[in-house]
């Protein structure tokens, strides 16, 4: 079966986890220290906090930024649950815009019609590597007063018009083991504000600076060294692997012709985290199970929109999203990770072809 993701370790992960285990000091140190200098240099911002997970950085993003019960997001609902799910955590509420067809992404267009009194910030997702359309989100923003919080999980090296992924307003990433950088499971939140980034750090501590003392509710939301160990070779072979992924998805987009391909936009730089095509007329499902009998792990991200979601039903959503909607029984992603041979990419091109 080739494999929907592959991660991709080797002696350079295996050598510094073995130096952090020999040197005793297994908490939060030295490596995550460094993580945090080069992830702000990906980011190109002056701070990034290295955390537990993805979701810890969207949940102490937002308490950073002082939001709260009786405050309202507007984001995606074609995302995964955690987008959303950062408001719902600090007792806010997350309102949902639809997505563009193209991109995946949330339309800019319809966002200041969902604005209220309440509304306190703006979390774009940049799905599957590609960004979301910035330049009129931040402006919406500033014109409201609204923090913009980036969902950066599966975006990282990802440009628009020349600016990195992360560092439009407080990016948030994630270094699941699937992701483009892995350190197994962690986050990541980049900032150029420094108050957002103590903020962060003391929110990751039990709210402390000082050992035993505890100024304001926090959490143990800390990255170890062991997976910060995993992390740093992962991030010195981003450019490399990024563009692995990139020739991938050239290779598909050239030869593609049974469904719809992804795009790129003129001044965007996708990072190919997922290769995710459209299979409209009601064949989705049966691709899958026609890719899969041919040995091809193909994945939905994802199902069911957020707003549709059980959890969010229970909670009175009722929202029509027609086009999220449509893209969640239409999307289909193929494995374009780097390590994938030239014969893998062949049998995925003959599979789809034949759909």
């Amino acid at each position: 079966m080739i494999p929907i993701s592959q991660p991709q370790f080797g002696e350079a992960e295996l050598s510094l986890v073995r130096e952090v285990l020999e040197s005793g000091f297994v908490v939060q140190g030295p490596k995550v220290e460094q993580l945090e200098r080069e992830f702000a240099q990906l980011a190109g911002t002056r701070f990034a906090v290295a955390v537990s997970s993805g979701t810890a950085a969207l949940h102490l993003a937002v308490l950073a930024h002082g939001i709260g019960p009786g405050d309202e997001i507007i984001t995606s609902p074609f995302t995964f649950v955690a987008s959303a799910n950062s408001a719902l955590s600090v007792g806010a509420k997350p309102s949902f815009v639809d997505v563009q067809a193209k991109t995946f992404n949330i339309d800019p267009d319809l966002i200041e019609a969902a604005i209220t009194p309440r509304t306190r910030a703006i979390v774009p997702v940049h799905l599957f590597g590609l960004m979301a359309d910035m330049d009129p989100i931040m402006a919406i923003a500033q014109r409201h007063d609204l923090a913009v919080i980036e969902d950066a999980a599966q975006a990282h090296g990802a440009t628009y018009r020349g600016r990195r992924a992360g560092s439009f307003g407080t990016g948030c990433f994630s270094l699941y083991a699937t992701k483009n950088v892995t350190s197994a499971e962690g986050g990541v939140v980049t900032t150029d504000d420094p108050e957002i980034a103590d903020r962060v750090r003391l929110l990751r501590s039990h709210g402390s600076r000082q050992r035993y003392r505890h100024d304001i509710l926090g959490y143990n939301f800390r990255m170890t060294d062991v997976h910060a160990a995993i992390a740093l070779p992962q991030l010195g072979r981003l450019a490399e692997s990024n563009a692995r992924r990139r020739a991938n998805a050239e290779f598909f987009s050239q030869r593609l012709r049974s469904v719809i391909t992804p795009c790129e936009p003129p001044g965007y730089s996708h990072a190919w985290h997922q290769y995710t095509v459209r299979v409209p007329d009601g064949k989705r499902d049966s691709a899958i199970k026609t890719l899969r009998r041919k040995g091809i792990d193909a994945g939905v991200y994802y199902p069911l929109p957020v707003h549709q979601q059980p959890l969010y039903r229970d909670l009175g959503y009722t929202d029509a999203l027609p086009v999220a909607e449509r893209a969640a029984a239409e999307v289909l992603s193929l494995p374009v990770h780097p390590g994938l041979s030239q014969s893998d990419l062949e049998a995925i091109v003959a599979a789809v072809g034949a759909l």
